[in-house]
């Protein structure tokens, strides 16, 4: 299944769900109307401001080649040698070690490194990181993982509305709120309750599916890239470490983006973690690096 199907079967299951959430909380062809507006206004927000979303969430800033020389030659050297157009190149002002890429295509892509990131890896190992990142973007999941961040994240903002519109209506029966009640009596208790719990679990299980998957993927074209498959693993082990003392913060819907996940040792963190198992990824890389000799 090519990328740009995925992003499309990911866009209508994601606006599905908001378009659920809007029909649960006021019934009727209203609510379904109203969903659609929304579903297709956030699309558009997502696919066209993506990158600038989550740049803001991790507080991303520009560099040039004059503010980080070895950073940006690291970066063009690879983009060059991947045959992309040279990215903008971001710092994350974190002491968290971690990375992201993100942008709709190429043309308009970034990669952004954190200032942890920079402290703590040798030469090569973030050059392993960057590559990695960059097969992101050349592999276009860029736009998949940021737009599906930018909807998960409306999905969880309107359903903890939905929430507490709940719990003001039951803790306030004034007037006005038996005229809303009145307005919205098509709306489904029991379909807004559900879509409360349901809609941000369905939603984040969706990113997971899908950026599970294209680690994999971005770690073998990463070792393609630099020749080097176990600087990339002594890389993760490096990052995963540094991720239980100094978890990274930023909303959860953008984890997906990030090389690693934000945090480790949470409950229930390898149901709904958004990267694969860190054992899993260094064993497909030494696997690669035992075929690199083969050959």
């Amino acid at each position: 299944m090519g990328n740009q199907f995925k992003t499309l079967v990911l866009l209508a299951v994601l606006s599905a769900i908001l378009i659920s959430i809007s029909y649960a909380v006021i019934g009727g062809t209203t609510g379904i109307i109203v969903g659609v507006g929304l579903a297709a206004v956030t699309n558009l927000l997502s696919w066209y401001q993506s990158d600038k979303i989550a740049l803001a969430a991790y507080q991303a800033q520009p560099v040039s080649a004059q503010e980080a020389p070895g950073l940006y030659q690291m970066v063009e050297r690879l983009a060059r040698r991947a045959n992309l157009p040279m990215p903008g190149v971001y710092i994350v002002p974190s002491q968290a070690a971690n990375a992201f890429a993100t942008g709709r295509d190429p043309e308009h892509a970034a990669v952004a490194v954190t200032e942890g990131i920079l402290n703590i890896l040798p030469a090569d190992e973030l050059e392993a990181v960057i590559a990695h990142e960059l097969t992101h973007v050349a592999n276009r999941d860029t736009l998949t993982q940021a737009v599906a961040a930018t909807i998960a994240g409306a999905i969880s903002f309107l359903a903890q509305m939905v929430s507490y519109s709940a719990w003001m209506t039951t803790g306030s029966r004034d007037r006005a709120t038996l005229r809303l009640e009145g307005d919205r009596q098509n709306a489904n208790p029991l379909g807004i309750l559900l879509t409360v719990i349901l809609a941000p679990i369905s939603a984040t299980i969706i990113q997971l599916a899908i950026s599970r998957t294209r680690e994999f993927a971005a770690d073998a074209g990463a070792a393609k890239l630099t020749a080097n498959p176990r600087a990339l693993a002594k890389a993760l082990q490096r990052l995963e470490a540094n991720a239980r003392n100094i978890p990274m913060q930023a909303n959860p819907a953008f984890e997906p983006l990030l090389i690693t996940n934000a945090a480790t040792g949470q409950f229930l963190g390898n149901l709904f973690s958004s990267h694969p198992s860190t054992e899993a990824r260094v064993a497909a890389l030494l696997k690669i690096e035992e075929q690199l000799i083969t050959n």
